[in-house]
């Protein structure tokens, strides 16, 4: 049977008089039907989310279904937009900087993503430990992160300096011939290896302590259990550790791989895509054909690649990390 609803109850407190008249009513309270209720609830909740719904909506969700859409347009910015179908994707297969930045953009991910999770695990575990100096060594490694992204690149081209940086002077040092000294961010065979390992040192102290908070979390019972099974400190690790952290390696890896598909300000502050385009990649390419060429249908097309790479590997993730707790 259908649940009835409370009626609206009026209560009228009266004053009666000496004579038995009636005065006139002082309050008047009002009970809500329960559907009254639920309308007034839901209008307070989504009156405390909607300035920020509004903000999201006018700022990110506009741009990016405007976006979307000008993919299959040609506009430079200042002429009337015009449709253009699928040209803006056929092209894609035309453009050769395209190519390179799409195959760079995974060159760097599948370096940096795995090399940054291992480096941020490896500090967590001895940095979990009690140490000297601890606490000084967890803000060391965490200050690259939030340290200005100009001068943390301006020192790292002077470390890496082919003539006079502190890398190549150990290496001459340890007896490698200088002809065969690596170019770094000058050489197309090096300039890509000097973007991933400053990707990772940046990086890397970000991810660790999230691991260090997943470390915090494991049960200490587990390793007494170990302990009391005889295993090592190796096993222990393997056996214990790696699976506790299983959540925080899925979170950490997913906004790895998301981080690094979308790489660009280390791109710039650095190599600028160069030498040629040994570091051009999607987001750098999307920078140039928007801001440089203005060809904005052009760009839009390549961001919606890029959106769809990035959905592709992220569902994909989700999916395995479904099947690994099955």
């Amino acid at each position: 049977m259908p649940v009835q609803e409370e009626a609206s109850v009026s209560i009228l407190n009266s004053v009666i008089s000496r004579d038995g008249a009636p005065a006139v009513a002082r309050r008047k309270v009002t009970v809500l039907s329960k559907r009254q209720r639920k309308v007034r609830n839901t209008l307070v909740a989504y009156s405390f989310i909607a300035p920020n719904f509004l903000g999201f909506a006018v700022f990110t969700l506009g741009p990016i279904l405007f976006a979307f859409a000008l993919a299959f347009m040609h506009w430079d910015g200042s002429n009337a937009i015009t449709f253009a179908g699928l040209d803006n994707f056929w092209r894609l297969f035309e453009d050769k900087a395209f190519i390179a930045a799409f195959w760079n953009t995974i060159i760097y991910t599948a370096a940096s993503v795995p090399a940054t999770l291992l480096c941020a695990l490896g500090l967590a575990v001895l940095l979990n430990q009690k140490i000297v100096g601890r606490n000084f060594f967890r803000t060391a490694m965490f200050f690259p992160y939030v340290a200005s992204l100009v001068a943390v690149a301006v020192v790292w081209n002077m470390i890496f300096n082919p003539e006079m940086g502190p890398v190549n002077m150990i290496l001459y040092t340890l007896g490698l011939d200088p002809k065969n000294m690596p170019g770094w961010s000058a050489d197309r065979h090096w300039a890509m290896v000097t973007v991933i390992l400053f990707g990772i040192w940046k990086n890397m102290g970000y991810y660790m302590v999230i691991y260090l908070a997943g470390l915090q979390g494991i049960n200490s019972e587990l390793y007494e259990a170990a302990d009391l099974d005889g295993a090592n400190s190796w096993q222990k690790f393997i056996h214990v550790t790696v699976p506790q952290l299983g959540p925080t390696t899925f979170f950490v890896t997913v906004m790895l791989t998301i981080q690094s598909f979308k790489v660009f300000d280390q791109i710039f502050m650095i190599t600028q895509g160069g030498p040629g385009t040994s570091t051009l990649v999607l987001v750098y390419h999307i920078y140039n054909e928007a801001f440089t060429s203005w060809d904005l249908g052009y760009s839009s097309m390549i961001s919606l690649v890029l959106f769809f790479l990035v959905l592709a590997v992220t569902v994909f993730q989700f999916r395995r990390q479904r099947e690994d707790d099955a």
